[in-house]
């Protein structure tokens, strides 16, 4: 039975780096879809789950990506409405890769420090997709968290959004300049950047020899967002802390896409967002 994947992309063009690591990851066919709204899941998913029998369907999957975290979330929820038992197929969310991204640096974090439950994190331009499951992910695992954000009413949103999403608790600080971090950084044990391409965030003055224990920059384009990290960097120690850069995140989490993909075709009622992922990532540690 051949394994098929429906791509659902919400945006215009469906992404050619997913459909690469698909294949990579065991998928047969894949059936792509770009610029896919809300009212088109449902045929979509219909046209998938009706043309095997229930015992062939775990051979049948859906992943859901587009460049929109937010517009991502209702292509998920609408997909998974339109399934019943026994006609059910597993489905993933990774919309701008954003899951597999916070999950692989979380996991790299918890791998390193053997468990966050206690540590204080800061998560440095915290308001983006990836910013906020990474800081969802930590708190559910006991950490006390804080995100930061250039605008106060935009670090408020996110946190609202962080506590809806994952049911946890999070501050918000503002940091609209590099100079300010230092101070943020007090008795901080988990540092992570998931801000913007090219912009250094946490001079290396802020963080270096000041007890932070692990630092993970997500940013792989220079000038880095921590001062100090090294892009190939993946557990090394620097400054007293223990680092990790964009690509020794990147490396773990392609690996982790790719596994993501073989699980989605060993069973047909798998739904993989943030936290089942990160239970497979670290399974995989």
């Amino acid at each position: 039975m051949r394994k098929l994947l429906l791509q659902l992309d919400s945006s215009r063009h469906s992404s050619v780096f997913d459909q690469v690591v698909a294949y990579d990851g065991g998928a047969d066919e894949i059936m792509s879809y770009g610029g896919v709204v809300p009212e088109d899941v449902r045929d979509l998913v219909h046209g998938l789950m009706f043309t095997r029998a229930p015992k062939h369907l775990k051979s049948s999957a859906v992943w859901i990506g587009g460049n929109n975290m937010s517009q991502g979330e209702q292509l998920l929820a609408m997909a998974v409405d339109a399934m019943f038992a026994p006609f059910t197929v597993s489905v993933m969310l990774d919309s701008n890769g954003s899951n597999t991204t916070a999950v692989a640096a979380v996991v790299k974090i918890e791998q390193t420090l053997g468990d966050v439950k206690g540590k204080r994190a800061l998560v440095v331009a915290g308001t983006g997709p990836v910013g906020q499951r990474a800081a969802g992910l930590l708190a559910l695992g006991g950490a006390t968290v804080m995100i930061t954000s250039r605008k106060p009413e935009q670090g408020e949103k996110a946190r609202r959004s962080i506590g809806e999403r994952f049911q946890v608790q999070v501050d918000s600080l503002p940091l609209s300049d590099p100079s300010q971090a230092a101070p943020l950084l007090e008795g901080v044990d988990i540092l992570l950047n998931s801000g913007p391409a090219g912009v250094m965030m946490v001079p290396q003055a802020a963080w270096a020899d000041r007890g932070i224990k692990v630092a993970v920059d997500l940013n792989a384009v220079s000038p880095l967002g921590i001062e100090g990290v090294e892009l190939d960097d993946a557990g090394v120690a620097r400054h007293g802390a223990q680092v990790f850069g964009a690509f020794g995140v990147g490396n773990f989490k392609t690996k982790l896409h790719k596994r993501c993909i073989a699980r989605l075709f060993e069973a047909n009622n798998l739904v993989l967002d943030a936290e089942t992922i990160a239970d497979i990532a670290r399974g995989m540690v």
